[in-house]
């Protein structure tokens, strides 16, 4: 499936612990058992790989969506369907993302309440950014600026794992059509 023989990037934003890789990660066996060829491009991957050395000020925030978008952006140009579950917690850096995509994008906004991503945090960012361990948390002393006008919004506080999925998978085959 693609359009116009490109395919697209699904883009899913939201605070840490919000629950973009868990959609990412029931998205891309969604598209394994559709036969959609796809990749998934986890955030904290590439960081270690790519952006390791890039830090947690803006324009390192910035850089690292760049990088991201960079990367997704030429394998949806080659017709892989490309799954980018990345915090991008800055509104101008995810739309330059889009801009560079030309039509092959798809914003998920993973609009899940701080307070919830907390009791989520398997990592323990948020306690440590509570106790001033660490900074620079996004969410906590560090601004997310949610999207104005996401393709989707998936509240995963108020939906199941599978009812979020199916969100974003109407999002995709609404731009998908079949070759």
């Amino acid at each position: 499936m693609s359009i116009a023989g490109q395919s697209i990037t699904v883009w899913l934003t939201g605070l840490p612990s919000a629950g973009k890789t868990t959609l990412a990660k029931l998205l891309s066996e969604r598209l394994e058992e559709e036969g959609i060829d796809h990749h998934l491009l986890d955030g904290d991957e590439v960081r270690t790989h790519l952006c390791n050395d890039l830090g947690f000020s803006r324009k390192d925030r910035d850089e690292n969506v760049r990088r991201v978008g960079f990367v997704a952006n030429l394998l949806s140009l080659h017709g892989t369907l490309t799954i980018c579950p990345v915090i991008s917690p800055y509104r101008e850096a995810r739309d330059q993302v889009r801009e560079l995509h030309d039509g092959r994008f798809v914003e998920v906004y993973v609009a899940t309440p701080v307070e919830v991503c907390e009791e989520r945090d398997v990592k323990g960012l948020y306690a440590k950014a509570r106790s001033g361990e660490i900074s620079q948390m996004t969410g906590i002393d560090d601004p997310y600026e949610p999207p104005l006008d996401p393709d989707v919004v998936v509240p995963t506080h108020e939906l199941s794992r599978e009812e979020s999925v199916e969100l974003i998978w109407d999002a995709i085959k609404s731009r998908l059509s079949p070759l």
